[in-house]
């Protein structure tokens, strides 16, 4: 593993580490490369709606925030990430054994990056479509720590 990569993935975990909706949804990091970030959530009561599906909320946070990390995973030490705006497709219902938010930048610029996070929901080794988001990141001085 190259010391690029390896500074990447510690660089995300530890602003991961901090968000507190991350650890009260129960959401988890998975696969860390530069400009690609994975979240992984297990269903359960506490982050389901009225039907017993993954509460839409919580499908966009982890949508969000993997979309996010994959942009912070493009920019220079020093700089943070905030989200300006995203829109979101809910395509199916969030059922399954874990759902699984993959953040990936489509441009990266100096001070706007665009990104995309699609959502998916797993089921005894199926992988559905559940989730596409479309957002738009602002680069911020002096905030190397902060995502969303």
């Amino acid at each position: 593993m190259s010391s690029e990569l390896r500074g990447v993935e510690q660089r995300i975990g530890t602003s991961f580490a901090k968000q507190g909706l991350m650890a009260t949804l129960g959401a988890s990091l998975g696969a860390v490369t530069p400009g690609f970030v994975e979240i992984v959530l297990t269903p359960g009561p506490t982050v389901s709606q009225q039907h017993g599906f993954v509460h839409a909320g919580a499908v966009s946070a982890i949508a969000d925030s993997a979309a996010g990390y994959a942009a912070l995973s493009m920019m220079p030490p020093g700089r943070g990430v905030l989200t300006t705006e995203f829109k979101i497709n809910l395509v199916a219902p969030a059922a399954g054994e874990r759902i699984i938010a993959r953040g990936e930048v489509v441009k990266a610029g100096r001070t706007l990056t665009l990104a995309q996070a699609k959502v998916f929901a797993e089921s005894g080794g199926q992988e559905k479509l559940v989730a596409l988001l479309t957002a738009t990141l602002m680069a911020i001085d002096g905030r190397e720590d902060v995502s969303d």
